[in-house]
């Protein structure tokens, strides 16, 4: 399993793609047909037509890393329609909740940032305070 952190920028590309197609290719595709940058770091989400299998694209600053996920069974309840934009944003829950052939529109996550409570917080700021 690979570690989807919430600061991750996540892409789907709208259109499916030919699984063909390998690091090169993707990251033309990027460039030329979804205006995006593909060594932003962004990580990139494709499908195929049959919607049976994902691929996703990254580049880490060394390098390309290229990701498959097909299914063995079913294919993907779920895919941003096609409309006006090339690409649809996702939050790294939503994509482990696609992963696993969810509906992210569905699931529920907790908030990202929990507001600690009133003791807690008032604990945190006298240890901060504290002389060494």
């Amino acid at each position: 399993m690979i570690q989807l952190l919430p600061q991750l920028r996540i892409l789907l590309a709208c259109q499916p793609v030919d699984f063909r197609c390998g690091i090169d290719s993707l990251a033309a595709l990027c460039k030329r047909e979804l205006a995006a940058d593909p060594f932003s770091g962004a990580l990139f989400v494709f499908r195929n037509r049959r919607g049976t299998a994902l691929k996703m694209l990254c580049y880490d600053g060394l390098g390309f890393w290229l990701f498959t996920r097909r299914f063995s069974q079913g294919c993907l309840r779920w895919w941003p329609p096609a409309q006006d934009v090339a690409l649809h944003p996702l939050q790294a829950q939503q994509l482990a909740v696609l992963l696993y052939n969810g509906l992210p529109e569905q699931a529920q996550f907790a908030p990202a940032w929990r507001a600690l409570p009133a003791a807690a917080a008032q604990a945190a700021s006298a240890s901060a305070s504290a002389p060494l």
